[in-house]
């Protein structure tokens, strides 16, 4: 589509708002129901020809939760679950509806959210761990996997409604993720690519981590890698099922219950409303196969 035609579409209002960095458009289709192209995400997702941002988020009515939350990356690909949106979508809704929680429909499932103080805690749901769950190409430990690439190698491998591979290392600043990240997110042990952390032990409960993500490259932060980092953590004995995780754009907080949830509580911040023009195609829903 061309920029005169582009122009020529109704213009939406969007909210922009970040956790930790990891930035996001957040659009409401609750009323009309229009579905975002994925031309239409790259767009709006464009640092200098759009808005800008890590991932675009649309809303939609939802039959089991309070809202249903579309999730498409900077290169228009779709995904399950993401954190650090679901935070600050929560944060929306808390506001909107006057509610103490919310429950947040996705692709990965239903998350329930609710007020830290002035922070969002999330309810991330229960990792999987099955090779066929992540998914890798063929059965292997999930705790112990066979891969090595450049200086990374032996990482674990979690679904948090998405797939990420964690690779323990001396220190994540001598680590070139631009390099590795993206041989690593195609790598053809990861049918549906994969979402590449970094992590280095600190101290007890004291987690550093870096994440290259799947369809948006380097971002300050990533939520869902932060509850596949405490898992990981945990199931290597680095540390006692809770952590305290330094990324790019600040601090999470997790835990990885005894009832197998991972909860994920920290920041969240608006940056700016305004109008968007971008290729929307008008289909609902329910007009969409859901995993």
């Amino acid at each position: 589509m061309s920029e005169q035609n582009q122009i020529t579409q109704d213009p939406r209002p969007f909210v922009k708002m970040h956790g930790l960095g990891n930035d996001f458009v957040i659009i409401d289709g609750r009323e009309d129901r229009f579905d975002l192209s994925a031309d239409g995400a790259r767009f709006v997702a464009n640092r200098h020809r759009g808005v800008g941002c890590d991932q675009v988020i649309t809303l939609w009515p939802s039959e089991t939760g309070d809202v249903f939350m579309r999730i498409q990356n900077a290169d228009g690909s779709e995904v399950g679950a993401c954190g650090n949106a679901t935070r600050c979508v929560a944060h929306l809704m808390l506001q909107e509806f006057g509610q103490d929680d919310v429950v947040i429909e996705t692709l990965a499932g239903l998350l329930k959210a609710s007020r830290d103080g002035h922070q969002v805690k999330v309810d991330m749901g229960k990792p999987q761990l099955d090779w066929d769950r992540i998914p890798l190409a063929r059965e292997m430990d999930t705790t112990s996997v066979e891969l090595v690439v450049g200086g990374l190698g032996n990482p674990v491998t979690v679904n948090m409604g998405n797939p990420h591979a964690i690779f323990f290392v001396d220190s994540v600043d001598g680590i070139d993720l631009a390099e590795l990240g993206p041989q690593i997110e195609t790598h053809e042990l990861f049918p549906e690519r994969v979402n590449v952390s970094i992590v280095e032990k600190r101290g007890p409960g004291d987690l550093r981590l870096r994440v290259w993500e799947r369809g948006a490259g380097i971002t300050q932060a990533c939520g869902s890698a932060a509850c596949a980092a405490v898992v990981a953590a945990s199931l290597r004995g680095f540390v006692d099922r809770k952590a305290a995780i330094e990324l790019d754009g600040g601090i999470l907080q997790m835990a990885w219950n005894a009832d197998d949830h991972v909860m994920m509580t920290g920041d969240i911040s608006y940056v700016f409303a305004g109008h968007v023009f971008a290729p929307f195609n008008l289909e609902g829903p329910d007009d969409r196969e859901k995993d």
